[in-house]
């Protein structure tokens, strides 16, 4: 049947000879044959990929496979085959043959079992066998969920890779996990059948022709942009996109994933590195390409939970009811929409803004990469008076227009007072007309304007480069774990978080801007009381809440006001400290709670007395203060590389003398107390923030501490109960000698300690927070509505 198909294919002047398809024999098996992806995509794609191919040396077998019956099965292929089409520069009669022939050489098989694929491979083999042809290699294409990938990959593995001298090519689809722990399964699972220059992963992003261009652009214009790409030049830069669709018909993945895991880990993340990777000496070698990406991973600052602004849209909570069949009391807090701003630690894009967009039910339909550069011109003559192309007054950016939206094409737009940029000419023209169009309240006109030759579909795109084994449009297993490296710690923070709800479409109006303010983001309006989920309590409904708290003042809020409001205190406290005595003593907790207090005092708190202000630990792992889990270097990070405390004002505890940690001959509490009676006056600190732990501690005074909770030492060692168990404290007696103690409390896990220590009276033994109780001194407790309501 081959040899039919190649002498019809011949006699239409496809193939100057049958001898020329000797290069070999590739066998193409789409797994998921008759699902929605490979209906919209991939069969053309396949087709594409023979129309290119056919007349160039390799023949070709196409299999659907599914997990259908054989005649049902191939029905349904066949009805997606039928509907295939040429581009519209085909001729009709060579398009009319090369359909038919991609037809006859296609075929459908049921794989389910172990046997079926014994059958499929003894089948290839019989074919070749009969054609008399060389095998070249199989491609073997996932398109099905990720918990099929496993069992797949064993039966190919075992009983249908191709003879030694004829490569192998495994396509796989994302989602490639959930988080970092899954997708670390995930790739152990598959690297136990596949090498990973076998493994292609699919992220259909990169063969979209604007992204693909990237790199090339920055390469062949490295005269224009090496003097400008960088922190110093550079003001922002934005990766859009925007969907106007919802997600009814997939909330079922949906739910699973939201837009974060669905978009911006994946798509937009690779143009952001694209960005700010350093360019290897060749952008073509796919090695290369992936060192410089996994570098540029190491440079990207850590996402924490106001990195982000959520957004959901109104009716996805009801779609969600009705396709997965939840009660109608059911919440979803699955983000439709996420706007989160990235930053890098790189010499040259420290402190410029990266903002990642996407969602769902938005005003527009577009995706685009944009770089904003700065602009320190002023011009006399009046705007109308200017030439665009001279003009320095005129915004200057770079914009990566990847389709859809006002030019409906793939774009590669450059403002005419940057440069005028080297473009490829075979595969890239400059377009000249459509003045009457404007792009980010510019016209066209202003822009050097580069489209396409020819416009491909990605997956037709993506399919060529798997037939020439270009690896460096696909996703490496590093590359991948380290996406998900960076984004695991922010899901993991907003995974409870509410969105904000928002209508849809153009209604949306203003609801979802948002902006930056010194390294976070937030919402410009406030939420719309309309839009707010009845279900979701307000501040407003707890005005009544008691003012009191184990006999204390209490200040109790939602957590984002808790915090800002705990910040001013703490300012006012310092101002009234350095006021009365010149300084201002604060002796600060570790842990998770007072990160979000660290960053508010950072970024919104300029008058801050921090010249006159001494910092002190009240307790510390032991570990090395370089280390990620010591308190000091999330207070560093946090808090004092953005203000100006004096160094010698900077007071960490000794836990790491003579190279070692927290020995007890090396007397590290005597130092630290000495230090604390040579500065602090009676050793009275003008202020201590504390939190406290499900289990009642506080500072890091355990539960039946045998250190700390009383007698005349102020500076102790103590066991904790989870690693690192070394740690070093402030003891019960000297925070209960300090001026102000403000305790603070967050989140819903903190609910059933909150609830049991406003019961219990005064237990340090059991519960070490019970203890602290200023023996002239204030007291102030700080507890956000979830932990003390639920």
């Amino acid at each position: 049947m081959l040899r039919r198909v190649l002498c019809t294919v011949l006699f239409v002047g496809a193939l100057p000879s049958l001898a020329e398809a000797s290069q070999g024999h590739i066998s193409v098996v789409l797994l998921g044959a008759t699902g929605d992806l490979a209906k919209k995509y991939l069969w053309q794609g396949l087709f594409q990929l023979y129309m290119d191919q056919v007349s160039n040396g390799h023949s070709f077998t196409f299999h659907g496979a599914a997990l259908t019956a054989l005649e049902p099965g191939q029905r349904l292929m066949f009805d997606v085959l039928k509907k295939l089409a040429c581009p519209p520069d085909e001729s009709p009669d060579r398009c009319a043959v090369l359909k038919d022939q991609f037809l006859k050489l296609s075929q459908y098989h049921q794989l389910k079992t172990a046997e079926n694929y014994t059958l499929l491979n003894s089948e290839i083999e019989t074919l070749l066998r009969q054609e008399g042809l060389k095998e070249a290699g199989r491609i073997f294409y996932f398109s099905v969920p990720p918990f099929a990938y496993t069992e797949i990959a064993r039966h190919i593995n075992s009983s249908c890779r191709p003879p030694p001298g004829a490569w192998l090519r495994v396509v796989l689809e994302k989602p490639f996990g959930h988080d970092l722990a899954s997708a670390q399964q995930l790739a152990a699972e598959l690297t136990s059948f596949f090498r990973e220059e076998e493994m292609y992963r699919v992220d259909h992003y990169l063969g979209k022709q604007a992204v693909a261009h990237i790199l090339p652009f920055r390469d062949q214009n490295r005269q224009f942009l090496d003097p400008i790409w960088n922190r110093h030049h550079v003001e922002r830069v934005e990766i859009v996109l925007k969907e106007t669709v919802d997600a009814k018909g997939r909330t079922s993945f949906y739910e699973q994933y939201g837009v974060i895991r669905d978009v911006l880990q994946n798509h937009l993340t690779e143009a952001l590195m694209f960005l700010t990777m350093e360019l290897p000496a060749n952008v073509s070698k796919a090695e290369d390409v992936l060192q410089s990406k996994l570098q540029a991973f190491q440079s990207l600052q850590g996402l924490e939970k106001n990195s982000a602004v959520l957004g959901q849209y109104q009716a996805y909570a009801s779609q969600v009811q009705e396709e997965l069949q939840k009660a109608q009391d059911y919440i979803s807090t699955t983000p439709t929409f996420a706007g989160v701003l990235v930053h890098s630690d790189s010499l040259r894009w420290e402190g410029v803004p990266f903002l990642l967009t996407s969602g769902k039910a938005l005003d527009e339909r577009v995706g685009y990469v944009r770089v904003l550069f700065k602009n320190r011109a002023y011009c006399t003559q009046r705007e109308t008076l200017r030439d665009a192309g001279y003009s320095q007054c005129k915004a200057k950016q770079i914009i990566f227009y990847i389709g859809h939206g006002t030019l409906n094409t793939p774009a590669v737009l450059v403002s005419r007072n940057l440069f005028r940029p080297v473009m490829p000419e075979g595969s890239w023209r400059e377009a000249v007309g459509q003045s009457d169009l404007h792009i980010f309240g510019q016209s066209l006109s202003d822009y050097y304007v580069y489209r396409p030759v020819k416009e491909r579909d990605a997956y037709s795109v993506l399919i060529s480069n798997i037939y020439h084994g270009r690896k460096d449009f696909f996703i490496t297993t590093e590359n991948l774990l380290a996406s998900w490296g960076f984004w695991t710690p922010l899901l993991d923070s907003i995974s409870h978080q509410p969105p904000r709800l928002y209508p849809g479409g153009a209604e949306n109006q203003h609801l979802l801007d948002f902006e930056m303010v010194r390294g976070e983001v937030a919402f410009i309006l406030a939420e719309p009381v309309e839009l707010l989920n009845p279900s979701r309590p307000m501040p407003s409904d707890y005005r009544a809440i008691q003012s009191k708290f184990r006999q204390r003042p209490l200040v109790s809020a939602w957590s984002e006001a808790l915090i800002s409001q705990l910040a001013s205190d703490i300012e006012q406290t310092a101002s009234r400290a350095v006021a009365r005595s010149g300084q201002f003593h604060l002796a600060l907790s570790g842990g998770s709670s007072p990160v979000v207090l660290f960053q508010q005092l950072a970024r919104h708190h300029y008058a801050f007395p921090w010249k006159h202000t001494h910092i002190w630990l009240v307790d510390e792992r032991c570990v090395p203060l370089t280390d990620t889990e010591s308190n000091f270097f999330s207070l560093h990070s946090h808090l004092l590389q953005s203000v100006r405390v004096p160094y010698f004002n900077i007071h960490p505890m000794p836990v790491h003398l003579n190279q070692r940690l927290c020995v007890e001959e090396d007397r590290g509490t005597e130092l630290y107390a000495k230090e604390i009676l040579a500065l602090v006056a009676n050793a009275s600190f003008d202020l201590v923030l504390l939190g406290v732990g499900t289990d009642g501690h506080t500072a890091s005074l355990f539960p039946h501490s045998e250190n700390g909770l009383e007698g005349a030492q102020t500076v102790v060692l103590t066991e904790s109960p989870v690693r690192p168990h070394q740690r070093m404290s402030l003891s019960l007696p000297l925070i209960n000698k300090a001026r102000q103690v403000f305790v603070l409390v967050l989140g819903r896990g903190k609910h059933d300690i909150t609830t049991l220590l406003s019961r219990v009276g005064h237990e340090p033994r059991k519960w070490p927070v019970s203890g602290v109780n200023p023996s002239s001194g204030h007291l102030v407790w700080y507890v956000d509505y979830e932990a003390l309501l639920g």
